[in-house]
């Protein structure tokens, strides 16, 4: 996806890192499809757990305080292409890209291996509601305003098939794309607020 990605969106850098440690392959894949250098430029906390989907957006912010360092030796006077695996609903981008900046990169540019997200999913991954994503709401000039990065590029979704060799092959078959494109396996019912099983008005 890494490779694909930087086939797709490619962009004059020094420097390619991950958000790790779940992008840090797709980081790799982008840095040897495009001949830009990979370096670790983010240390992560790993007692801190996944921030999108903590209850509130108070503790999405707090969690991504205390989840990333940012090594200044590896960024300082660098133009930095940031790989994330996802932008569910912005928490930690712009943190992120702030982060980076102050630790003296030149320039930030945003790069996510799979599409924009746009609809929740109701079938196990815990991302809230289609209106607490960025991408339900935004454009992606408009998210890379938010988050305040030079560039924003997502995979699209036929790289990301393409990707995972499944179009290649004529197989899409197995595969649930709906918060990508809204179109579920399964008839989906109404939506549940976050905390509704736990007895807490969300």
């Amino acid at each position: 996806m890494g490779q694909r990605l930087a086939q797709e969106s490619p962009v004059d850098a020094d420097v390619v890192i991950p958000v790790p440690d779940s992008s840090i392959p797709a980081a790799i894949g982008y840095s040897r499809a495009s001949g830009v250098p990979f370096n670790d430029g983010l240390i992560k906390n790993r007692y801190i757990g996944r921030t999108f989907i903590e209850p509130t957006q108070d503790l999405r912010e707090r969690g991504v305080a205390l989840k990333f360092n940012a090594l200044a030796e590896n960024l300082a006077g660098r133009r930095v292409i940031m790989i994330d695996d996802s932008l569910v609903r912005g928490t930690t981008a712009g943190p992120l890209v702030k982060l980076v900046r102050d630790a003296g990169a030149t320039e930030v540019h945003m790069r996510i291996t799979c599409p924009p997200i746009t609809h929740a999913c109701h079938f196990g991954v815990d991302m809230g509601h289609d209106g607490d994503l960025i991408s339900a709401t935004l454009s992606v000039e408009e998210i890379r305003q938010h988050i305040g990065a030079d560039s924003l590029a997502f995979l699209s979704l036929d790289g990301m098939m393409r990707a995972i060799a499944s179009r290649e092959a004529g197989q899409d078959d197995g595969y649930c794309n709906a918060c990508f494109t809204g179109k579920y396996p399964l008839a989906v019912g109404d939506a549940q607020a976050k905390l509704s099983f736990e007895g807490v008005l969300a």
